[in-house]
């Protein structure tokens, strides 16, 4: 058989949106037994003042998969469900962590997108957060679970709650209209899409806005990663430098998380760990979203990242950050020091 047949198959299916590889710090426990691991939670919770230990050792230490089997054999054992007993038994921090690391990560997600557009007012941040930095494979699932969850579209949700330029970037980031990895090398492209981007921006007064929501919203990740690298030859600053020029408030905002996942999205989370931990009263809730969103997709590398980056372990930095019961089930959900 003609062996460019053979080969070029495989090379596209190393570009299929699944073939992102995993680095959990969280994996299937062995020797699992779900009905025992329900029984100890039980016993736990019916412990006086509630024996939390446990309860994080479990927990933290299942893949969502076995957690949901537990949460299963729970109420077959208990005759009520894990979520509300869990509500009750614990507070603050833990419990918020604790719930979420009983649903999907999609799941999770979703409850902490709608939890940002609710009410009065909306958690601008987080919103950014999770959008920008979720890549269209993710947003695909989220959506789905949100539909699921809510019985409402995502973007009717987020259109209906963000406006102006700010709302067109995030509604053409969920719509994953992104383009696939090619294996082919488009230098034209790459070329063509820098200048647009320098001519929407640094070279004119004011900012075509349109064009950069287009380009990043619709561009593979490779293929950005190198009009980034082209554009230095067209403008004076580099893609950040220019981002902070030219847009501000939420939109800066937005548009520096994407650039910054483009570039390495386990850095992107490594820093953001970092100031959630060093800004004055810990931003838990960033640090929790973080760490049950990441534990089972690449937890390990942003490890790696923040260990580069900040010259210390994210275990580390959590130890000196945090205390308590929750500071044991951040520790835990990192699975070592680096």
């Amino acid at each position: 058989p003609n062996l460019r047949a053979l080969i070029l198959p495989h090379l596209t299916s190393c570009f299929s949106p699944e073939a992102e590889p995993k680095f959990p710090t969280v994996v299937p426990a062995r020797d699992f037994d779900p009905a025992r691991d329900a029984a100890r939670i039980e016993t736990a919770i019916k412990t006086k003042g509630v024996d939390e230990q446990t309860i994080i050792d479990i927990l933290t230490r299942r893949s969502g998969e076995q957690r949901r089997e537990i949460a299963f054999e729970y109420e077959r054992i208990a005759k009520k469900d894990l979520n509300t007993a869990l509500k009750a038994a614990l507070s603050g921090p833990l419990e918020a962590l604790m719930l979420g690391l009983m649903k999907t990560t999609a799941q999770y997600d979703a409850s902490e997108l709608k939890a940002s557009m609710k009410g009065l007012g909306t958690d601008e941040e987080t919103l950014i957060e999770i959008v920008c930095s979720r890549n269209d494979e993710e947003l695909a699932d989220i959506k789905k679970v949100y539909k699921e969850m809510f019985k409402k579209d995502l973007e009717k949700d987020v259109a209906g709650d963000t406006s102006g330029d700010f709302a067109k970037l995030l509604l053409s980031l969920v719509q994953t209209k992104r383009d696939q990895p090619s294996n082919v090398v488009d230098y034209e492209k790459i070329d063509e899409d820098a200048r647009s981007l320098y001519e929407a921006g640094v070279k004119r007064k004011g900012t075509d806005v349109v064009t950069w929501i287009t380009i990043m919203s619709q561009r593979s990740v490779p293929h950005l990663q190198k009009v980034f690298e082209r554009y230095k030859s067209y403008s004076p600053y580099d893609m950040k430098e220019s981002i902070r020029k030219e847009v501000k408030g939420d939109l800066e905002k937005s548009f520096l998380t994407l650039v910054e996942c483009f570039e390495n999205r386990q850095l992107y989370f490594a820093n953001r760990l970092n100031e959630a931990m060093k800004s004055k009263g810990a931003k838990e809730k960033v640090v929790t979203r973080i760490m049950v969103s990441r534990c089972e997709v690449d937890l390990m590398k942003i490890r790696t990242e923040f260990r580069r980056q900040h010259k210390r372990s994210l275990y580390q930095t959590i130890a000196e950050h945090t205390k308590g019961d929750y500071q044991k089930a951040l520790l835990s959900l990192c699975g070592g020091d680096d």
